[in-house]
C-alpha cells in the first residue's frame, strides 16, 4: 500500500491508545516481582497463556492466521521471547526502580533512532522535554537506589533488555504495515512460545514444575493484561503515532512501576522520587498536549479521515 510508506502523523485517539498500553504496562512488573516463579518460567508460561488469549481474540474477531503471515511476523515473537526472558528475570534479581530506570533508555534511544531510520523529525521544544523527562526517571533511581536487594547481574540482564526492546519495536512497526494488530500479536505468541518451550527446558535441567494456582493467575493476569490488551494498543498505535513521541509517553512506565511497588511490595517511595516521578510525568504531558493542539489545527474533517486497516 502507499500510504502505509508514508510518515506517521500523530492522532489523538493513537496517542490515548500508548497512554493507555503506559499504565497497563507498568502493572506487569510489579506481578512478576511478586509471583514465586522464576524468571524464564514466568515468560514461558505467559507465552503460552498469551496465545491462548489470541486465539479466542481471533475466534471472536472472525479473522485467521496464514502461513504467509507468520512467516512474515514470527521473528518479532523471537525477539520478544528473549525480551520478556531478560525483564522478568532482571524483575526477579534486583529491584523494580533500578529495572524500571534502565529500562527507561529504551525509549530515548528509540526516539534517537527514529529521527534517522524514520525520519521522523523531533522538535527542539519536545527534545528539551524528553531530556528532562530522563533526568526526572534517574532522580526516580537515585532515590530508590540501595532500599531494596540490589543485583548487578539483574541490572546488567535490564540493560540488555534495551537492546531486544528496541529490536521489537522497529520490527513490530514495519510488521504493521500490512499486517493486523491481532494477528501480529497471534504470530508473536506463537513464535515465542515454540522457541521458549525448549529454551525453558535446557535452561532448567528438564520441565519446569507446574504453577500453582496463585501463580496461574499471575501469569493470566500478566498475559491478558501488560500482554494482550497492552501490546495489541501499543501495535495498533504505531501506525497513529510518531515512533519517537509514542517511545516518549512510554517512559512515565518507571513512575506507575514504582507507585505501584511502594503500594502492594513495600519498596520505599522517597521525597526525591516523588519529584522525579513529578517531572517525568510533568514533561510527558506537557508533549502529549503540545501534539493535541498542533493535530487540531491541521485535522482533515472527518468525511475526509482515511482508515488504515488493523
Amino acid at each position: 500500500m502507499t500510504q502505509a510508506s508514508a510518515p506517521v502523523r500523530t492522532d489523538r485517539l493513537g496517542v490515548a491508545a500508548v497512554v493507555a498500553a503506559t499504565c497497563i504496562w507498568a502493572t506487569g512488573t510489579v506481578i512478576v516481582k511478586g509471583s514465586s516463579l522464576g524468571g524464564p518460567q514466568f515468560a514461558l508460561y505467559r507465552l503460552w497463556a498469551g496465545l491462548a488469549i489470541s486465539c479466542v481474540a481471533l475466534l471472536v474477531t472472525r479473522r485467521r492466521l496464514t502461513w504467509a503471515t507468520f512467516r512474515r511476523c514470527w521473528p518479532g515473537g523471537a525477539i520478544f521471547a528473549l525480551d520478556i526472558t531478560l525483564h522478568f528475570s532482571s524483575v526477579k534479581l534486583t529491584n523494580v526502580a533500578n529495572v524500571a530506570v534502565i529500562g527507561a533508555l529504551s525509549p530515548v534511544v528509540i526516539a534517537l533512532l527514529s529521527s534517522r531510520l524514520l525520519h521522523e523529525r523531533v522538535a527542539r521544544r519536545d527534545a528539551v522535554l524528553a531530556g528532562c523527562a530522563f533526568l526526572g526517571v534517574v532522580t526516580v533511581a537515585v532515590g530508590s537506589y540501595g532500599e531494596p536487594s540490589w543485583s548487578g547481574l539483574g541490572d546488567l540482564l535490564a540493560f540488555l533488555n534495551i537492546a531486544t526492546w528496541t529490536g521489537y519495536w522497529f520490527f513490530s512497526r514495519r510488521a504493521r504495515r500490512d499486517t493486523g494488530p491481532i494477528e501480529y500479536f497471534a504470530c508473536v505468541m506463537l513464535a515465542g512460545a515454540l522457541l521458549m518451550t525448549p529454551t525453558t527446558v535446557v535452561l532448567g535441567g528438564g520441565l519446569p514444575p507446574w504453577p500453582t494456582a496463585a501463580e496461574w493467575l499471575s501469569v493470566w493476569a500478566v498475559a491478558l493484561f501488560p500482554g494482550f490488551i497492552g501490546h495489541t494498543l501499543m501495535i495498533w498505535s504505531h501506525n497513529h503515532v510518531e515512533s519517537w513521541r509514542s517511545a516518549l509517553i512510554t517512559q512515565a512506565t518507571p513512575v506507575i512501576s514504582t507507585l505501584l511497588a511502594w503500594a502492594f511490595l513495600d519498596e520505599a517511595v522517597t521525597p526525591i522520587v516523588a519529584l522525579g516521578g513529578a517531572l517525568v510525568v510533568g514533561c510527558t504531558a506537557a508533549v502529549i498536549v503540545h501534539a493535541a493542539r498542533r493535530d487540531v489545527t491541521v485535522a482533515p474533517p472527518l468525511d475526509e479521515t482515511v482508515e488504515t486497516p488493523g
